[in-house]
């Protein structure tokens, strides 16, 4: 029987042979949800047998998360990237929050829906979303103690900052599904006024920057200034943990997993 997949293809090295399926899955994810990631469908948008997927993929499963952890990290890596020389941490920090708004975000935030909602009952994939969240609150974190050390910041714990933060993006990337233009400029900033509050900044201090601009940084309060709600909120650092939201739900980043030596891609007569 013909199949409609040429059989005449180039053999690609596995490193990116996988790369170029997750990259595909990954893309179907932001378009159309993590339902639709199946081996048939990335075996046909690659125009090769689901013979070849399932090889790098035995179970649908695991390239759904993999498809996650992939765009998940492609997104903390556009909003926090590694300072350039001469940027300050609250500058950073004023452009990270910048870029949380408008169809990109929001395209991101879907998929974070889609995959808390599908975490509840894919082992593979609730572990992906607990390493995302887990990296999420390392690279923002990170950031904030820079800003600590540069007396940039002052906030009662950084981590609680942290948290505070991420849970009102959280909250604004929940309405990303029904739209989220129309919120008013008192909404779409309270994640910046949150971390002024948070971070004992005057308010405006991490308005949008205009590019190559850097914010003020005016002397922080006293410590006994700082917000209540950040100083009671924990006793302690390590003690703090908390549940909502997809990018700040809390729990321990699971162990770095160790990935198998990529398999030599099977020969065209090899597969089904």
């Amino acid at each position: 029987m013909s199949s409609s997949v040429s059989r005449k293809r180039i053999r690609k090295d596995p490193a990116t042979r996988r790369a170029e399926i997750v990259g595909t899955a990954a893309a179907i994810a932001l378009a159309e949800g993590l339902e639709c990631i199946t081996l048939r469908r990335i075996a046909e948008e690659l125009e090769v047998r689901p013979g070849l997927i399932s090889h790098y993929f035995p179970a649908a499963d695991d390239l759904v998360a993999e498809a996650f952890g992939s765009a998940a990290t492609g997104e903390l890596d556009a909003l926090v990237p590694a300072g350039r020389p001469g940027e300050t941490p609250t500058l950073r920090l004023a452009r990270f929050l910048a870029r949380t708004t408008g169809d990109a975000y929001d395209t991101m935030s879907r998929l974070w829906i889609n995959a808390r909602h599908l975490s509840r009952y894919r082992p593979e994939l609730r572990e992906r979303v607990v390493g995302q969240e887990a990296a999420w609150r390392g690279r923002l974190g990170a950031l904030v103690q820079e800003g600590v050390d540069a007396g940039e910041f002052r906030p009662a714990y950084v981590s609680v900052a942290v948290v505070q933060i991420l849970v009102v993006l959280d909250g604004l990337g929940a309405h990303a599904n029904t739209g989220t233009a129309e919120h008013p400029a008192a909404v779409s900033g309270m994640a910046a006024a949150t971390a002024e509050n948070a971070l004992g900044l005057p308010a405006g201090t991490l308005a949008a920057p205009a590019e190559g601009a850097v914010p003020a940084v005016r002397n922080a309060p006293d410590e006994g200034s700082a917000p209540a709600s950040a100083r009671t909120t924990a006793a302690s650092t390590d003690a703090f943990t908390v549940t909502s939201g997809p990018r700040s739900a809390s729990g321990a980043a699971p162990a770095a997993r160790t990935e198998p030596s990529e398999p030599l891609e099977p020969s065209e007569s090899s597969a089904p």
